[in-house]
């Protein structure tokens, strides 16, 4: 039974696990923003309004507590998967060969080390009824997380960077910035907009109507910038196949649907659903912003 148990755990933290544990800790952090999100546009975000413990008397939610205790308790639950997941990559890492370890340690170290941190940040957000600064901290510090797994899931794949022009490669720079300014504007705009979480939780107090403008420049020049670098490649002749060329096209499909998304709900008066979308969005560009960043060298 022990040697059974023994050689179970060793299958289990195996270094032909790391793929899939790559992927499941970028998929979940994904997720983690999107259910946040959840958390917020339900007006659930002190369903549980104390931390760590649900309600003062209770570690879980409590009936008096309803549907936004359960949303929100539910929320707080998936950082243990997530801390699982990240506990069972760090540990294959470990196992694995030592060029491996050498280029998926740090990655793998950081988004273990990262949980924690969100769950404390999480926690002081709780205790400041959703402050908008904090709550756009944990967004930020999530979209670091999603670009760290982003780094393990190519590390693990072994992705080699696909050697390109040189007006290629120095596109590559530009977008991040202006993808990494794109993401943390919208950050500001969220916590202008009505969607706080609680009904009696502040805004920022930015203009919303004018900060939405300040958000479309950085994202236009994003556009702009992706649809250059796609029509070089494919000048350059870079096979369809390669990973950049896939890379590419995704973040751009990806960047137009934002555009469209983000352009829709401001003139609706930025509705849940749409929010919510967005929100995935932003999260799929942190991790396709990595990506691109990764994808490309000079000889």
């Amino acid at each position: 039974m022990l040697e059974t148990a023994v050689r179970l755990l060793k299958n289990v933290v195996s270094q032909d696990r790391l793929r899939l544990y790559a992927w499941l800790s970028l998929v979940s952090q994904i997720l983690i923003v999107v259910t946040g999100g959840l958390v917020r546009l339900t007006g659930s975000g002190l369903g549980c309004p104390t931390w760590p413990k649900c309600t003062a008397d209770s570690l879980v939610t409590v009936p008096e507590q309803g549907l936004h205790g359960v949303i929100e308790f539910a929320n707080r639950l998936l950082t243990f998967a997530l801390l699982v997941i990240a506990v069972l990559t760090l540990v294959s890492v470990v196992r694995s060969s030592v060029r491996k370890q050498l280029r998926l340690t740090a990655p793998s170290v950081f988004l273990f080390l990262g949980i924690p941190a969100q769950a404390i940040l999480g926690g002081f957000t709780v205790l400041t009824h959703l402050n908008p600064w904090l709550v756009g901290a944990h967004f930020v510090l999530s979209g670091v997380m999603i670009g760290f797994a982003s780094v393990l899931v190519w590390r693990v794949k072994s992705i080699e960077p696909q050697v390109v022009p040189q007006s290629v490669y120095s596109l590559s720079p530009a977008l991040t910035v202006f993808g990494v300014i794109t993401v943390l504007v919208g950050v500001l705009v969220t916590g202008a907009g009505p969607h706080s979480g609680d009904a009696n939780s502040a805004r920022n107090g930015l203009n919303l109507e004018l900060w939405q403008h300040y958000h479309s420049w950085p994202a236009y020049a994003m556009l702009v910038l992706l649809v250059a670098q796609l029509t070089l490649l494919i000048r350059a002749k870079v096979p369809a196949s390669a990973p950049v060329m896939r890379v590419s096209a995704l973040f751009l499909f990806v960047a137009i649907l934002q555009a469209t998304i983000g352009v829709i709900q401001a003139r609706l008066g930025v509705p849940p659903l749409l929010v919510g979308l967005h929100m995935l969005g932003a999260a799929t560009l942190c991790s396709l912003i990595t990506f691109n960043h990764l994808a490309t060298r000079v000889k």
